[in-house]
Formats: structure tokens, C-alpha cells, sequence
């Protein structure tokens, strides 16, 4: 849907965002988190790593969620070494729903309240042969299936922490791209494994998966926003991140020259949303880079699709997990 000069899909939106104004958001507007539980997945490296950064400079107590231990001890000890506050490492595999629900369980036995969830781990242009434990395409299921079961596992704590956020809300902040701007539509044939899926790009499985985060974001704002949760998604920009690991060396040196802005950058637009007083009043939007309201493609904005889209997460992992 809209050609390649489309303001709201295609190529434009992408460029146009590709070069966006000097922030006017800087991290030192954070408020003093102190008492305030967040979570950060992938927060280990990249942008998760300045968000979990920022977040412990202003007195959060922050989960870094992660696959790796030995990573995540190497990121917690550079944190600490940063900001002199220690993160806490919960294990997450997003590409397994054994390990989201194994990690969901293990934060709810030790916290009562979670008051903002940023769910900004991903994986981006993988070998198109690689799938999820559980057998759905890597990108879709990491980035879009496994950040659904793990919000939808946590929103007791959620709403429980609704009552003792200082604006009485709780946040959920899922890190989409523009590249969700670049997806074919939305193709319910492509998310699990088969003939169809195979005929398909990565990047166009990555674009399926950055489209599907914006799609749900909406539908958690427009299910829980009367019980106090706020649900935004965000493009944080051409970002210097470890999320390029699968790109090609020549292609990532020009990226990197050309299109990358430093990885500090990328945190901006999120940390907006979970933090900042006025991020209340976007519920349910999509912010582009530095922290500007935006607009995603439209299938991002249709109900329908949306529930839809719910339904079918909830089926399929009924019928993975009982």
C-alpha cells in the first residue's frame, strides 16, 4: 500500500527519517526514577545498553535482560564501572517461548511491580535458514512474537505498578525501525516456517517483524490504556548497534560512514516515551527520531488487522505452550 514516494510507506518516510533535527530531548531531562522497577531486553549492547544506562544514572532499579550470562555480567560490570549502580541480570531467550516464559516467572517471584518495560532486543537480517525454537521465522518470532508473550506475562507486575508510579501509569516502550515503512503489507503466511516463508527476503521478514511491534504496541494501548498502561513504539533512527551483526562487512562500513548515527543517539526517542511526564499523552502512537510524534504505514492503524494479528498470538502460543 503507497508507492515508493508515499508519505506514509515505501521509501520516503524511511529517508525523511533517516535525517532527523538536533534532539531536543537530552537524557539529563530524565526525572529521578528512585523507587521505579524497569526492564530492559537486549540491554546488554547498543541501544539497550544506553537505555539500561540512563536508567541507572537517574536511580532506577533496572533488569537487564539478555541470552547471554557472560555477557550480560560483562555489561552490568561496564554499567556499574559508568554509573556506580549494578543492573540485574534476568535470562532471556526470545527466540524460545520456553525461556520467555521461564524468564517472566523468575521476575515475578522476585518483584511485585515492573513500571516501565522496554522491549528492545531484535535481531535483524539473519540467514534466511534460521528459525525460532519453536519453528516461526527468526526475525518475526524474536522480535514481534517473543515481546508479546513476554509483555503478556508481565502485566500483573504492570498493572501492579501502575499504583505506585508517580503519574500512575506504567509503560511499555517496544523498539520498532523504519523499516517497518518497507514491509509488503502484512502476511500471516510468512510468520512460521514453510514453502512461502522461504521464497521470502530477510529484509522483508524484518520489515513483517518491525510492522508487527508498531501493531501491537496500539493493541496493548487500546486493551490496557483504561488500567493505567501506556504502550508507545518507536523508530530510534540509523543507529551504530550490534543489531547489523548479520549485515554484510563492505555494507556496514558504508553504513556506518555514510547513515549511522553514534549508538547514544538510538536511546533518545525511547527513553522519551519511558520516562519523560508528557509521554503519557502518546499512548498508542509511534515516535520517530529524536523523540517526534510520527505516523507508521497504515496497516499499522487498522483494528482489524490488529485483533487479528492478537488472536493469532494468543492461538499459536496456546498451542506451543498448552
Amino acid at each position: 500500500m503507497g508507492g515508493a514516494f508515499s508519505k506514509d510507506s515505501g521509501a520516503w518516510p524511511v529517508m525523511a527519517q533517516s535525517f532527523p533535527p538536533k534532539p531536543t530531548f537530552s537524557v539529563d531531562q530524565i526525572p529521578d526514577l528512585g523507587g521505579q522497577i524497569a526492564l530492559v531486553t537486549g540491554g546488554n549492547v547498543g541501544i539497550g545498553y544506553e537505555t539500561t544506562k540512563a536508567l541507572l544514572q537517574h536511580n532506577a532499579k533496572v533488569y537487564l535482560a539478555a541470552r547471554s550470562k557472560d555477557k550480560a555480567d560483562a555489561a552490568i560490570a561496564s554499567l556499574k564501572e559508568a554509573t556506580g549502580k549494578e543492573a540485574i541480570f534476568l535470562e532471556l531467550d526470545l527466540s524460545s517461548l520456553a525461556s520467555i516464559k521461564k524468564a517472566a516467572e523468575e521476575f515475578l517471584g522476585k518483584e511485585r511491580e515492573l513500571h516501565i518495560l522496554f522491549n528492545n532486543a531484535g535481531v535483524m537480517l539473519p540467514p534466511m535458514t534460521l528459525v525460532t525454537k519453536d519453528g516461526y521465522d527468526l526475525q518475526f518470532g524474536t522480535n514481534c512474537i517473543g515481546h508479546w508473550y513476554f509483555t503478556e506475562l508481565l502485566m500483573p507486575a504492570l498493572l501492579a505498578g501502575v499504583a505506585t508510579s508517580p503519574d500512575h501509569h506504567a509503560r511499555v516502550v517496544t523498539t520498532s525501525s523504519s523499516a517497518a515503512y518497507l514491509a509488503s503489507g502484512f502476511n500471516f503466511d510468512l510468520f512460521k516456517d514453510g514453502p512461502q516463508r522461504r521464497k521470502a527476503s530477510s529484509n522483508e521478514m524484518y520489515a513483517q517483524s518491525k510492522l508487527g511491534n508498531v501493531i501491537v504496541a496500539r493493541q496493548v494501548a487500546k486493551r490496557y490504556a483504561e488500567k493505567g498502561i501506556v504502550s508507545i513504539s518507536v523508530n530510534p533512527g540509523n543507529i551504530q548497534s550490534n543489531l547489523q551483526r548479520y549485515v554484510p562487512n563492505i555494507v556496514r562500513i558504508v553504513m556506518n560512514a555514510t547513515m549511522l548515527y553514534p549508538t547514544p543517539y538510538g536511546a533518545l526517542t525511547q527513553l522519551f516515551a519511558g520516562t519523560m511526564p508528557e509521554a503519557i499523552n502518546y499512548n498508542g502512537e509511534y515516535l520517530i527520531p529524536w523523540a517526534r510524534l510520527g505516523r507508521c504505514r497504515p496497516e499499522a492503524y487498522d483494528d482489524e488487522l490488529g485483533e487479528r494479528l492478537w488472536k493469532w498470538l494468543e492461538e499459536e502460543v496456546k498451542s506451543q505452550m498448552g
